[in-house]
């Protein structure tokens, strides 16, 4: 009888420090390991996890990663490339469900948790709209433009468009910057007067323009530029 693989009983072992802990005792890497435990069930997944945090640097990193990216890492093949970004995509839903449509926003920083988890690992900047209705419930979250690492370029017609289209009252505009700045460009403050003048001309409420960062964000109302 053949003596089964060291990393069985380690696995074993992994898992229930997971359960004892609810996770909280496991570094990154272990996380990562256990992760490719289910794409993975017949192979050390250890150096693999750190060669992951080694490429992408974090495991926002890995997940944020695309599927193109995962695939070049030695040992990832499509079927966890794939699961990877499956995590991912439940992380935002579960994010989105905070917010989601019919429901009143529960707050703004479970705005931002979302919105943040959604857009601030991107490559290429995003202008989003998160339309609402009177009772500041989740109409439609529509993405208006995609651009390039360093801009978006947004026509306001289009948005104000949209929001005569949804029936929406109110409006959230979201943009991230790939350069990790949270400062608003003189563009970004141009674009946000521009957009507040043809919506309290119609009588919508732009309600806060956020610029989302991996390490933060910054909020035009709170800037006191709204």
């Amino acid at each position: 009888m053949k003596d089964s693989p060291h990393y069985h009983g380690h696995r074993g072992r992994l898992r229930q420090r997971f359960l004892d802990s609810r996770g909280e005792a496991l570094q990154g890497y272990e996380l990562l390991e256990m992760l490719l435990f289910y794409s993975i069930p017949r192979k050390d997944t250890k150096p693999l996890a750190k060669a992951l945090l080694k490429r992408f640097g974090s495991v926002a990193g890995v997940l944020d990663a695309t599927y193109e990216e995962l695939c070049q890492v030695d040992g990832i093949g499509p079927a966890t490339a794939v699961h990877i970004k499956l995590i991912k995509r439940l992380i935002e839903e579960y994010k989105r469900s905070s917010i989601q449509s019919g429901h009143r926003l529960s707050s703004p920083e479970a705005v931002i948790e979302y919105l943040k988890v959604k857009m601030a690992g991107l490559k290429d900047e995003q202008f989003r709209v998160l339309y609402l209705d009177n009772q500041n419930r989740l109409i439609k979250e529509s993405i208006i433009q995609e651009g390039t690492p360093t801009e978006a370029v947004v026509y306001p017609r289009r948005v104000i468009e949209e929001a005569l289209r949804v029936k929406a009252t109110g409006m959230i505009l979201v943009h991230n910057h790939p350069s990790g700045s949270l400062e608003p460009s003189q563009s970004d403050r141009l674009l946000t007067e521009k957009l507040k003048l043809l919506a309290e001309a119609l009588g919508l409420r732009l309600v806060d323009h956020f610029i989302v960062t991996p390490q933060g964000y910054t909020s035009f109302h709170h800037k006191g530029l709204l």
